[in-house]
């Protein structure tokens, strides 16, 4: 990794030229509309079955000429071919960046640090693949012989946002009968609400954690095996240590890679699913961390879904610059942080099945670029990392759509939809896709094109008012549609998100494939758990804030 340079790109010809162009910058969408009638072919794009519009973006072909010639500048294909290959790229770590040859067919092969991780990958897909035909068949059952009627996930941040996420973008597509539920946060609430209707006769836990020690995620386990031990123990289930450890044994699987963490759980670790140090937690869905999401969707389904990344990761791969469609976002989003000065980024799907959508890309985008230096330790002297929200439409639109029509703050923002519905509409419900999407199309005209003064007075608006009632249009938006959300097309999305979140870091010259920013926090949960639980030395070491917090919780407990 040393012999790739890490280049400053505030230092780049293209990065000078873009800063000035940005200075006088006075985009006026109607007029570059109105200029060119080849505008929307120009820059509307096929990915896969993902159909690309990024032609409402403030850009015009001479300033996306200046933006691929920044990436050229900072290597970014180059980063990019590096990680396909499986250098260490992740430098902060020394690992290889491999989520891509978690979806690559059985037929190719890489060596990476003498193993094939083609061949590893396969393996352990065909283990959680048998798993999944047993429970979908019934021929997994539990303790009492019954089967599986819900698995129940227990992980935290990649081990949970992705399969939950997937899970609900994919619900019309679970076994009917199966269902599967999530519990991430450590406020004992969510194992609470997740279990207290449960069966545990018919449930299935799979405590997803690579090294079998992340805090929020062994305690859940624990509280979960509590759960099921008790309500089995009441009736007359399980009675003694034999029965215990063939209960657990029957109704919790792991993913994870630390068997012998595993076996003293009271898991088999035969049935335990690994992966590797090259998948990063974020990246992890299309592993066997997403082991709940084949078991919901069948191999068929979780095979489509890979598919469906591989086929983005093509794209990005072998696509021209100048049709790249990961690159030429990710790009844009460059732009609009570093020279036009936004600060958020809205991804907006209309799909109630996608509504987990933005808080799964809270985690990939801003894990991953959340950085203040650069892969080589340097401190970074401009702007990295977006700060990414949303809400499925049309809920947004009667929330916060008025700050991105009127506002001061510029919200470049995505759009997602489907030509066709998941869900069976009845003979009543047919407009209804209609309506809804008619909304898509609006809102990005009318971010794009606005109203204009002379528009609003024609309508007869008085004079007092008109000037409430303007939008000045210019509001970039990208559209993404596709014929139908899949498994396949999801994990395009996916992959396409993943690429864009590369691109922007590659040029920022950072890591982002490491996430240290998550472990402090940690550290120091541990050390002021005991002045929690009591212990005054361990009180008199904080700050005075937090010691006044910590006396106040301990004065205001009262069960």
């Amino acid at each position: 990794m040393s012999d790739i340079p890490v280049i400053d790109p505030t230092m780049t010809p293209a990065w000078d030229t873009l800063d000035q162009l940005a200075d006088n910058f006075d985009p006026d969408l109607r007029k570059l509309f109105a200029d060119d009638p080849t505008r929307t072919q120009t820059f509307t794009f096929d990915a896969a079955d993902l159909h690309v519009d990024l032609s409402k973006n403030l850009v015009c072909p001479t300033l996306v000429g200046h933006l691929l010639a920044l990436a050229e500048q900072t290597g970014v294909l180059e980063l990019r071919d590096r990680m396909y290959a499986g250098e260490h790229i992740n430098v902060t770590e020394d690992r290889a960046v491999l989520h891509t040859a978690l979806r690559r067919p059985a037929t190719d092969s890489l060596t990476v640090d003498g193993q094939d991780a083609i061949a590893d990958v396969h393996e352990v897909l065909e283990q959680v693949y048998a798993f999944a035909r047993r429970v979908r068949s019934g021929e997994w059952v539990g303790i009492t012989g019954k089967p599986v009627k819900t698995v129940v996930n227990v992980g935290i941040g990649g081990s949970d946002l992705g399969p939950v996420m997937a899970y609900e973008a994919l619900k019309p597509f679970v076994q009917e009968g199966l269902e599967c539920r999530f519990i991430s946060n450590i406020d004992p609430t969510d194992a609470g609400e997740t279990t207290k209707d449960l069966d545990p006769e018919t449930t299935l836990v799979i405590v997803a954690s690579k090294t079998f020690t992340t805090l929020e995620t062994i305690t859940n386990a624990k509280v979960v095996r509590a759960w099921l031990l008790d309500a089995l123990r009441e009736r007359g289930i399980v009675s003694d240590e034999a029965s215990e450890k063939e209960a657990i044994a029957k109704h919790f699987v792991a993913v994870s890679t630390a068997l012998d963490k595993v076996a003293e759980f009271g898991i088999d670790p035969a049935n335990a699913f690994g992966f590797w140090s090259w998948v990063g937690g974020r990246y992890s869905v299309d592993s066997a961390v997403g082991t709940s999401l084949a078991v919901a969707i069948g191999p068929e389904g979780f095979a489509d879904f890979l598919a469906g990344f591989n086929a983005m990761d093509r794209h990005f791969a072998e696509a021209a610059p100048e049709k790249n469609v990961p690159l030429l976002m990710g790009l844009l989003n460059v732009w609009y942080s570093n020279f036009l000065g936004a600060d958020t980024h809205a991804v907006l799907p209309y799909s109630q099945y996608l509504h987990r959508f933005p808080a799964y890309l809270q985690q990939l985008t801003m894990e991953s670029n959340g950085k203040s230096v650069r892969r080589d330790g340097s401190p970074v002297t401009y702007e990295t990392g977006e700060v990414f929200w949303g809400e499925p439409g049309t809920n947004g639109q009667h929330a916060f759509y008025q700050l991105i029509h009127q506002g001061t703050r510029m919200v470049p923002a995505d759009f997602i939809a489907f030509a066709n519905p998941t869900w069976a509409l009845g003979d009543g419900d047919a407009d209804m896709h209609e309506l809804f999407l008619s909304n898509f199309f609006a809102q990005t005209k009318a971010l794009a094109f606005g109203k204009t003064s002379e528009e609003v007075r024609a309508e007869g608006t008085p004079e007092a008012i008109v000037s409430a009632r303007v939008f000045t249009g210019n509001r970039p938006t990208t559209s993404i549609m596709a014929p139908s959300l899949t498994p396949s097309v999801l994990g395009q999305l996916i992959a396409l998100y993943e690429h864009i979140t590369f691109v922007e870091g590659a040029v920022w010259g950072i890591d982002s494939f490491d996430q240290w920013g998550v472990e402090l926090g940690k550290v120091l949960a541990k050390q002021i758990l005991p002045a929690i639980e009591g212990s005054s030395e361990a009180l008199d070491a904080q700050d005075q804030s937090t010691r006044a917090l910590i006396e106040y919780y301990r004065a205001n407990r009262t069960k």
